[in-house]
């Protein structure tokens, strides 16, 4: 399938689905606006002035003014200088939507480019060459510049791209899907490279995950209070309204429909010893409703940067001027990073919470270990162990990005944003958390065994049918890394969900649940 792209106006739906592996193309008639902005650059050029990015050095070095002779060098110069990135590669998919980004950006016309380096990412795009870019080596000010000098490499042909899961040169890739490599023309070299298009498409991967395991999470959740013979009652929809906080008010009703109508609840509705229940249980809809709102707040902020222009100068062709500002400073997308990492690792220490809960017979009432035979078995004593360090793990992980700076460029950019490393390390998060939410599943499932012949409601039978599919009762120790694989193909796909269709959970990023 492929998805318009429409400059400005492209919403969240869409860049998930790019995100997720579909081809992007422009909207008819979007190029009228970028041959507008190349035309303006050529009579800005013809006043004769010095203009930054134009016909001047960068950065620091910003006062050099550069002859007319010298242009498309210097536009040159400047991507193969700056892609000076390390480390891994780049996924691919992050690297598309990065191109899908830049792609929509430059589209707006406020970037001075030619229409044919715009055709160019959209052709890439279109033949699935995908630039090698090294995740390492942007500080989110001036924009993404070495991730984007990777990408603009190999549309002049330098460098390497993958190509069907084969890496090769850049050069040979586009001969042999037709391609020219661009020369470029004023200002365009700049354009490519300044924008918060690398960090943006890593904050959007992670927020699409985030979302997904939000949702899975309050699945287990559910599943893991009735494991528990946790009660409903925190869940009732008067307590919420009270609050007025919109997420909590949708994930207690999205778990308390999960729950209802089970044999489970209803067998100790009455002269239950216990007054009330741990906090994992209880203030589901707190935390997981605060998670929510946060990644909403998130969401909206990558939402406006996807659709918004964030290179510099900016080109204004109503006025044939070039305004030199900071668009590319990445502290939006920063904070919106920071806010996802905050609430991928709040999701992941309630999780883990409640799988300790489950393992102690003290708190839940159950086979210590959720084991039959304790002492011979050791049952799901190492699973919450692991359980635990992910989500240790993830705590060092969330600490804010943003708070940090350093100054770079010889003190020209005097402050930055982190956004990159920021946003680059949410998807190791989310990996972590579909870790815990793994074996939360299994141990949720082991303990509503142990209330046989009771059963849950439908969508969490459905849930742990599913799960007893592919992964049996415990009855004695087994090797349990399959399991845990089993669980976890079942976090990162799509069935567990769709086995709880039938209840509304709540969405983050304009997607339908």
């Amino acid at each position: 399938m492929t998805i318009t792209i429409r400059p400005g106006e492209t919403p969240l739906a869409d860049w998930r689905a790019i995100w997720a592996g579909e081809t992007p193309a422009l909207a008819d008639g979007a190029m009228a606006a970028v041959q507008r902005s190349a035309e303006a650059v050529g009579r800005i050029l013809a006043k004769g002035e010095p203009v930054y990015g134009i016909n001047t050095g960068f950065g620091k070095l910003a006062s050099i003014r550069i002859e007319a002779d010298d242009l498309a060098t210097l536009q040159r110069n400047i991507i193969l200088s700056h892609a000076a990135g390390v480390g891994e590669p780049t996924p691919v998919p992050v690297v598309r939507l990065m191109m899908a980004l830049k792609l929509a950006s430059l589209a707006q016309g406020a970037s001075g480019v030619q229409p044919q380096t715009v055709a160019l990412i959209a052709a890439m795009l279109a033949h699935g060459i995908t630039p090698v870019v090294p995740a390492q080596g942007s500080v989110g000010a001036s924009g993404d510049l070495a991730p984007l000098a990777h990408m603009a490499c190999a549309m002049i042909g330098v460098g390497e791209v993958f190509v069907d899961g084969t890496r090769g040169g850049a050069g040979q890739a586009l001969a042999d899907a037709g391609l020219t490599p661009l020369t470029l023309g004023p200002k365009e070299g700049l354009a490519l490279i300044n924008g918060t298009q690398f960090s943006s498409a890593y904050a959007l991967a992670g927020l699409f995950e985030a979302e997904r395991l939000l949702q899975t999470a309050l699945v287990t959740g559910a599943l893991a209070t009735e494991a528990a013979k946790g009660s409903d009652t925190p869940f009732d929809h008067r307590i919420h309204v009270l609050r007025r906080q919109p997420g909590q008010i949708e994930v207690a009703d999205a778990l308390r429909k999960l729950m209802a109508g089970s044999a489970i609840r209803a067998s100790h509705l009455k002269e239950d010893e216990r007054v009330q229940d741990p906090y994992c249980l209880r203030c589901q809809p707190q935390v997981m409703g605060a998670a929510l709102d946060v990644l909403r707040q998130a969401a909206a902020t990558l939402e406006r940067e996807a659709n918004g222009v964030s290179d510099n100068p900016l080109i204004f062709a109503e006025d044939d001027v070039a305004l030199s500002g900071g668009n590319f400073h990445a502290e939006p997308v920063a904070f919106a990073a920071d806010m996802i990492a905050l609430a991928v690792c709040e999701i992941g220490s309630l999780a883990e919470r409640r799988i300790a809960m489950l393992v102690d017979p003290a708190l839940s009432g159950l086979p210590a270990f959720l084991t039959p035979k304790p002492g011979l078995n050791s049952g799901f004593m190492i699973p919450q162990v692991t359980a635990a360090a992910l989500v240790s793990e993830n705590k060092q992980k969330a600490y804010p990005a943003s708070v940090d700076s350093i100054p770079t460029s010889a003190n020209q950019e005097d402050h930055v944003s982190m956004a990159a490393h920021g946003a680059r390390r949410l998807l190791a998060m989310t990996e972590n958390l579909a870790g815990v939410l793994a074996i939360e599943l299994l141990a949720a499932a082991q303990g509503c065994d142990f209330h046989a012949p009771l059963t849950s409601s439908t969508p969490l039978e459905a849930v742990r049918g599913l799960v007893r599919a592919l992964v049996p009762h415990l009855a004695d120790d087994r090797h349990m890394q399959p399991d845990l694989q089993a669980a976890l193909a079942l976090v990162r796909g799509e069935a567990l969900l769709a086995a709880a269709a039938d209840i509304p959970l709540p969405a983050v990023a304009g997607s339908v649940r």
